[in-house]
């Protein structure tokens, strides 16, 4: 096993590496003058010069990517042209916000959709099941703009039962920041009165993410239950006279959660990269509003900075499910 660790964080290395070539030199590709869009069109030729010199944007293309490669090698993701900071320290103040978002977001979907499709599959082809599935319909195709607007008009313009957009209300003092998630910091403050605001201003913006994962999770736990509580096992298992709810829990569901990890895994990764559309609705300030404002600001550092966090992200979280196969089946082996 530790071996075969070992090989992924190589080939981890690698994935990293390839990522980087790819949006480096897509970047450099684009027909626009990142420079003229920091300083605007009426900008003198010296003013340009000179803020190419100081960027390294007048030498050519494979010698600033050598350079970025060695800046990176250093953990040094280079300087926003946009905010003309650090892009470590930029990623370091919005990845809090996405990680809470997104976190919030996976656990809504695990907490509805794996119990759906527990149920969907126990009770096949009766009204509970008809009703998931038409609901998982629904979350599957709901877009996610619309969705959250619905949410904003009803619960918070209409019913007034959750507070607005953003991540914290400004009348209010935030907590001490030691994590970076306002909800774990409230709770570790034990400050009841920012811990209720920050999940009020969580839970819309999670349910909207997460209901897309919800749907796909619930009819993959559906399909993977319906396989195994057939099995001869389960069979076994029932003759023994053991509880249903014992069947179903231990026999059953940790058999079907093997191909539903690879689920749950994807959509972890999904929702931290995905949230653009989510943030920009409820005016969350996290990694996808971030990377917005720095394409549109051709912010090229910035933009790839943003792709090696996701990438790493992505790889991580499929190594993890890897290691879960091996918990969950005795059988699987790595080497």
């Amino acid at each position: 096993m530790s071996r075969y660790i070992l090989g992924r964080i190589a080939s981890m290395g690698l994935v990293l590496l390839g990522v980087s070539v790819l949006t480096f030199f897509i970047a450099h590709v684009v027909p626009a003058d990142p420079v003229l869009v920091a300083l605007g069109e009426h900008a003198r030729d010296d003013q340009i010069e000179a803020y190419r010199k100081a960027y390294g944007l007048d030498r050519p293309v494979p010698i600033q990517f050598v350079t970025y490669l060695g800046r990176l090698a250093r953990g040094d993701l280079g300087v926003s042209i946009r905010t003309r900071r650090p892009v470590a320290d930029d990623l370091g103040e919005f990845m809090p916000a996405t990680v809470e978002l997104g976190g919030a977001a996976w656990l809504v979907a695990l907490l509805l959709g794996i119990p759906a499709g527990i149920l969907s599959a126990v009770y096949k082809d009766r009204i509970f099941d008809h009703l998931s599935r038409l609901g998982a319909l629904a979350g599957a195709s709901l877009p996610v703009f619309w969705l959250g607007l619905v949410l904003l008009g009803i619960f918070y313009y209409r019913l007034q039962w959750f507070p607005g957009p953003g991540r914290f209300d400004i009348v209010l003092s935030p907590p001490q920041v030691r994590s970076g998630l306002l909800v774990v910091d409230a709770a570790l403050a034990r400050d009841g009165a920012a811990l209720r605001n920050a999940l009020g201003h969580l839970a819309l913006p999670a349910l909207t993410l997460g209901l897309f994962s919800t749907a796909v999770i619930a009819r993959m736990t559906r399909s993977a239950m319906l396989e195994v509580l057939y099995q001869d096992y389960v069979r076994t298992a029932r003759a023994k006279g053991l509880q249903e709810r014992r069947v179903i829990v231990l026999h059953a569901l940790k058999n079907a959660m093997i191909p539903t990890m690879t689920i749950i895994g994807i959509s972890f990764g999904s929702l931290l990269s995905g949230a653009v559309l989510t943030e920009t609705i409820f005016a969350w300030p996290g990694l996808g509003r971030y990377a917005t404002a720095s394409a549109v600001s051709l912010d090229f550092p910035a933009v790839m900075g943003v792709t090696l966090v996701v990438a790493l992200l992505y790889t991580v979280v499929n190594l993890l499910v890897d290691l879960i196969y091996a918990r969950l089946d005795p059988r699987v082996r790595y080497g």
